[in-house]
């Protein structure tokens, strides 16, 4: 191989490696027929549903706490926390357990959600910012909206959704 053609393919896969530093990998759920996303180097594990121990003087959707290998893991029903319909757990219905980053350290929280969808690769400059609705409509939880194959993906802020005064009083008791 000649001198010029090795340094294309050396200048391909030095572009192909900034490139690569610019992408995030999400895990995205379904919720009442809307996909979300979550960073998934924050996705502990996913498991399918099964009871949780509930914990009196809770807000509803806080459904409890399991213990996961001997962590006591606070379970929240994402669509209970969205305000959305509840409705009756299925056979896709799972847990997604993630690490959530606060001030006081990181711990581990899960969250009930209608099935698992899919891993997408998202390019940062992709990633669009949540529209403003003003005061009326709080976006604290939402990063922002990615179109991935002709469909609007919303990324949530986990850390921030997780994070709420409610969910850390939750969290310091299960310590």
């Amino acid at each position: 191989m000649n001198e010029v053609a090795q340094q294309q393919i050396d200048n391909e896969h030095e572009l192909n490696a900034a490139s690569d530093a610019d992408v995030d990998q999400y895990l995205t759920f379904i919720l009442a027929d809307e996909e979300y996303g979550v960073d998934i180097l924050r996705v502990q594990e996913i498991r399918g549903w099964d009871t949780a121990t509930p914990i009196p003087n809770t807000p509803d959707y806080i459904r409890g706490v399991i213990n996961l290998r001997g962590t006591i893991v606070p379970i929240i029903d994402l669509r209970q926390r969205f305000s959305l319909d509840v409705v009756e757990y299925g056979a896709t219905t799972v847990v997604v357990v993630l690490r959530v980053v606060s001030e006081s350290g990181d711990r581990i929280m899960g969250i009930v959600v209608d099935a698992v969808s899919d891993v997408y690769n998202v390019a940062s400059a992709d990633v669009k910012a949540p529209p403003d609705f003003g005061s009326a409509v709080s976006i604290d939880f939402v990063k922002g909206l990615v179109t991935v194959n002709d469909k609007m993906v919303i990324i949530l802020e986990i850390d921030r959704m997780m994070n709420s005064d409610e969910l850390a009083t939750l969290a310091a008791m299960s310590r």
